[in-house]
């Protein structure tokens, strides 16, 4: 199949837009703060990025942050996928009692604002002496409703019952069957859960804030903390956020393939 020429300029066109904020960034950083608020706004990155990377890390614990950040983000990031690629296997394919009533509760939970369970949360973290903790902001958030309901859709459309009845037959046990059948065809949709989680709890700002301190702080609670004074310096605040930014996309460019392939899968099963 062939685009027309119109069709690849929209593409190029999304590619620019798409791309420009990143690109901008990276000006920013480069620059001084005098040079951003220049108008019209200078375009071509400056000499200033590895002396503003400097001042980030001077003024917030950037390096720790992020090792914070790579933490938790990892540990949401593995517990989930883990967890919802279980759940989302019983719902789809084993038969127990209770289950159709327990997805539908499962699901429902999506519609509760999170920001309501926010003093309950906080008070059985206190309990535990969990506060100023990176557990306190990883075992909150080790599955999610909609990885579950993910999927719990993904896997009852892509694996065929008879491939469960055949390995019953053979003798397999449910653990042997989800580990040597079903994770590896829910690997594209497990690398799409992965990918969305770990950006969801890498970007977290609202929970973080409230159960770490500015010793223990995460990526997006240590940016806060750049450029004071009487006159924000947004060259550092643009240089600290795109140190934060790197660690995402080298986690795309890990799963991007496995995405694309399973994109590719569903096409051509389709």
């Amino acid at each position: 199949m062939h685009g027309s020429r119109l069709t690849y300029t929209f593409l190029v066109f999304a590619v620019l837009v798409s791309a420009f904020p990143f690109y901008y960034t990276i000006v920013a950083a480069s620059r001084s703060n005098a040079d951003i608020a220049k108008v019209p706004p200078t375009l071509i990155p400056g000499p200033n990025l590895l002396h503003n990377f400097q001042q980030a890390l001077d003024q917030a614990d950037i390096g720790k942050a992020l090792v914070n950040s790579l933490i938790v983000s990892g540990s949401i990031t593995v517990g989930t996928v883990l967890c919802s690629t279980l759940a989302g296997f019983a719902f789809a394919k084993l038969r127990f009692k209770g289950s159709n009533a327990l997805l539908a509760f499962t699901v429902g939970t999506m519609m509760i604002p999170p920001q309501l369970g926010v003093i309950p949360l906080f008070m059985v973290i206190a309990k535990l002496e969990w506060a100023n903790q990176l557990q306190a902001v990883i075992l909150p958030s080790l599955v999610s409703a909609f990885g579950v309901f993910f999927m719990r859709q993904y896997i009852a459309q892509s694996l065929p019952d008879e491939l469960i009845e055949a390995a019953r037959v053979d003798g397999a046990s449910t653990a042997r069957i989800f580990w040597t059948i079903v994770v590896p065809i829910a690997r594209p949709a497990m690398a799409v859960l992965g990918l969305v989680t770990f950006m969801t709890a890498w970007n977290d700002f609202f929970w973080p804030i409230i159960a770490l301190s500015s010793q223990e702080p995460t990526v997006q609670v240590a940016l806060r903390q750049l450029g004071g004074g009487y006159v924000q310096d947004q060259s550092v605040v643009m240089a600290g956020t795109l140190l934060g930014t790197l660690p995402v996309l080298v986690v795309f460019g890990l799963l991007g393939r496995q995405i694309v392939g399973g994109i590719m899968q569903g096409a051509v099963k389709g």
